[in-house]
């Protein structure tokens, strides 16, 4: 397995997780539609679509992989329309699929979402779980899944379920959050405030991926941190961390929710469906499974994490707004839309 095969290691964490298989002494080829920004010994980028049969027919064909780690995604927030966004997750992860199983390459190991669930179980949710995803990027990871299920007899495919992955150079959303602590403002919470929401630091993921990488049968695991708090006690934390003089404040939760709504339809929010449903509800992964088959353990708090990409966000400010769409989704800061009137009442 010493030749990984990272799709979508351009990104956010295909970019952390690239990085740790060359730390490890891994040779890697990055495949992304984005070019890389890294540069190393070990480390060969190509550019290109993951659909492209004969692209991918190529590169095993040359390479020889020993496993392949499947991270790539396109976002529901690119600037991309929903029949590309479907090919891309669903028939990408077939094209891939295949080549691994026509060239004996039977390590796969692919990172899907919470976002197969829009609703509050009431409880942590056990890979037993019937997904329910109400959006078009969460139904795409949970058809590809399905897709991947296929394969289980010929590969050792393992399917990673994740919340919402935290490290420094994490922006998108977040980057709104961190230019509100930033500039002092009110950070506002949707009701109280103590809903708990999990989240992953992406060293944690990259472990867990090393894990299922080195097992040796197929199966899903879901990941998560340890001792979730409520989004109060976290964005309370790099309020006191960043010292800016930012509070938390609360929005009337039915009222909130409705003009959310209204918002997504009139297309001026770069929140959907999925966040209007959770952004005052409880989410929690159970990690019993992946504990106990693969003895994997999260090493960092939602508090810690945040913390840390909000360091990286503030201390880099004018670089990252200066950048272009040269990078990944997940890398820049994502539009406010209708938000910025939270901004100019802050």
């Amino acid at each position: 397995m010493n030749k990984v095969l990272v799709t979508g290691g351009s990104g956010f964490f295909g970019g952390v997780l690239k990085r740790r298989l060359l730390s490890e002494g891994f040779t890697v080829v990055n495949l992304d539609l984005v070019a890389d920004p890294d540069r190393h010994e070990r480390l060969t980028s190509v550019q290109g679509d993951l659909r492209d049969a004969s692209l991918i027919e190529g590169l095993f064909a040359a390479e020889g992989f020993g496993a392949v780690m499947h991270c790539a995604a396109m976002l529901a927030h690119d600037e991309t329309d929903d029949a590309t966004l479907w090919s891309s997750n669903v028939d990408g992860t077939r094209v891939l699929a295949e080549s691994c199983r026509d060239h004996g390459t039977r390590k796969l190991v692919f990172i899907s979402t919470n976002c197969l669930w829009a609703h509050n179980l009431g409880r942590p949710v056990h890979e037993a779980d019937h997904p329910k995803p109400v959006e078009l990027y969460g139904r795409s990871k949970l058809a590809a899944e399905e897709v991947l299920q296929e394969f289980w007899n010929d590969l050792d495919v393992v399917v990673i379920r994740c919340p919402t992955i935290i490290d420094s150079g994490r922006l998108g959303l977040l980057a709104i959050l961190f230019e509100f602590i930033d500039e002092g403002r009110k950070v506002w919470v949707v009701g109280d405030g103590g809903n708990r929401y999990q989240f992953i630091y992406a060293q944690d993921l990259a472990t867990a991926c090393l894990m299922g990488m080195e097992s040796g049968a197929s199966n899903l695991f879901h990941v998560g941190s340890d001792d979730v708090p409520t989004l109060r006690e976290v964005y309370e934390a790099v309020i006191r961390a960043a010292g800016t003089g930012a509070r938390v404040a609360q929005l009337p939760e039915k009222l909130t929710i409705a003009a959310m709504k209204l918002a997504h339809r009139l297309r001026v929010s770069p929140l959907g469906p999925y966040h209007y449903r959770m952004i005052a509800e409880d989410f929690v992964f159970d990690t019993t499974k992946i504990r106990e088959h693969l003895g994997w353990r999260p090493t960092m708090t939602n508090q810690r994490m945040m913390i840390k990409a909000y360091d990286f966000y503030s201390e880099r400010r004018r670089e990252i707004e200066a950048r272009g769409a040269e990078v990944s989704a997940h890398s820049l800061p994502a539009g406010m839309g209708a938000i910025r009137l939270l901004k100019w009442i802050s």
